[in-house]
C-alpha cells in the first residue's frame, strides 16, 4: 500500500487525487487530521485516517500496511520533533520505504527559512533505518502570482532578490514528481531536485508582469530590512514577512537557481513553465 500524509493540505491532496489516477484506490491511504475533508476521496475507494503529527498516538495505527510513504513536511515550530514523531512511528508501522519533501540546499548558508528544520529531517530519516527519498522542491511558480498582480496595479515589482534566480516549480509538478517515486521502483537513497524548466530573476517577472498588464513596470531593488518593512505596510501578515524575505535572499545568494530535469524524469512530461502557471491566474 502507498500512504500520503497530509493528504488534505495543498501539495497531499494534489499527490493523492494523481496517485489514485495511476493505481489501484484500494492500494492508497490518506492520512490527514480532517479526516471529513477528504470524503470524495474516500467516495472513490481511498482508505482515509485520521492522523494527528502533535499526537503521535494516532500515527502507528495510521501508517498500518503502509509500504512507501510520502511524507509531506509540516509547519510550527515542533516540526523537527514532529517529523521524528512520523518517521518513527512509520518504522514501527513496518513501513519499507519514506519520500519526504524537502526543499532545496538545505545547508547552514541558505537563508531561506526553515531550512535547517529539513536538514535536520532529513538527517533523521538517514539515521531511521528506512529506505528514503528526498524530495527537494524549489519555490512553488504560484508564489509570484501576488506579487506580479500587485505589479501591474502599481507599476512597481518589488524585490529583494537582487539578480539571483528562481527556477521556480509547479504545486502539480511536485505532486506529480512525488507520484512517480511512489509508484515506481529504484528511488531508495536518491536526493531530487524538483524544479521549473528554467530560472527567473525579479527582472524576468517584472518584464513577464509588463507583458501581462500591458504596461510598463519599474523593477525597485531593496535590502532585506527595507523589503521587509514594505512588505509590512503592504499588509503581509507579520509572520510570513520573515519567509518572504528569506526566499529572496536565497535567491540573491544563488541557492534557488539550480535547473534540473528531475520533474520530465520522474513524471514522464516536462515541467510547466511559469508562465503557464502564472498567465492564467493573474488579474487584469
Amino acid at each position: 500500500m502507498i500512504g500520503i500524509t497530509g493528504a488534505s493540505g495543498g501539495l497531499g491532496r494534489a499527490a493523492a487525487e494523481l496517485l489514485l489516477e495511476s493505481v489501484e484506490a484500494r492500494e492508497v491511504v490518506l492520512a490527514t487530521r480532517r479526516p471529513e475533508s477528504l470524503a470524495d476521496l474516500a467516495e472513490r475507494g481511498a482508505e482515509v485516517r485520521r492522523a494527528d503529527f502533535a499526537a503521535p498516538g494516532s500515527l502507528v495505527g495510521a501508517f498500518a500496511g503502509i509500504d512507501r510513504l510520502l511524507l509531506v513536511s509540516i509547519t510550527g515550530v515542533e516540526r523537527v520533533e514532529q517529523h521524528r514523531a512520523a518517521i518513527e512511528a512509520a518504522r514501527a508501522a513496518g513501513v519499507r520505504h519514506v519520500a519526504y519533501t524537502s526543499v532545496v540546499e538545505p545547508v547552514p548558508a541558505n537563508p531561506a527559512a526553515k531550512v535547517d528544520d529539513h536538514a535536520r529531517t532529513e538527517q533523521v530519516l538517514r539515521d531511521s533505518g528506512l529506505a528514503w527519498t528526498f524530495l527537494r522542491n524549489n519555490l512553488y511558480a504560484e508564489i509570484p502570482i501576488p506579487v506580479i498582480e500587485q505589479a501591474i496595479a502599481s507599476g512597481r515589482l518589488v524585490s529583494n532578490s537582487g539578480a539571483g534566480a528562481t527556477s521556480y516549480v509547479s504545486r502539480d509538478d511536485c505532486a506529480a514528481a512525488a507520484v512517480g517515486v511512489l509508484t515506481q521502483d529504484g528511488h531508495e537513497e536518491r536526493i531530487y531536485d524538483v524544479t521549473g524548466p528554467e530560472a527567473w530573476t525579479a527582472a524576468d517577472l517584472a518584464a513577464l508582469a509588463g507583458r501581462l498588464g500591458g504596461r510598463e513596470i519599474e523593477l525597485v531593488d531593496l535590502d532585506d530590512a527595507v523589503f521587509a518593512a514594505q512588505l509590512r505596510g503592504g499588509g503581509v501578515p507579520e509572520a510570513v514577512v520573515p519567509m518572504l524575505t528569506s526566499f529572496g535572499a536565497a535567491a540573491r545568494a544563488g541557492h534557488l537557481a539550480r535547473v534540473t530535469s528531475v520533474v520530465p524524469d520522474l513524471t514522464g512530461r516536462p515541467a510547466r513553465a511559469l508562465t503557464d502557471v502564472v498567465g492564467p491566474r493573474v488579474a487584469r
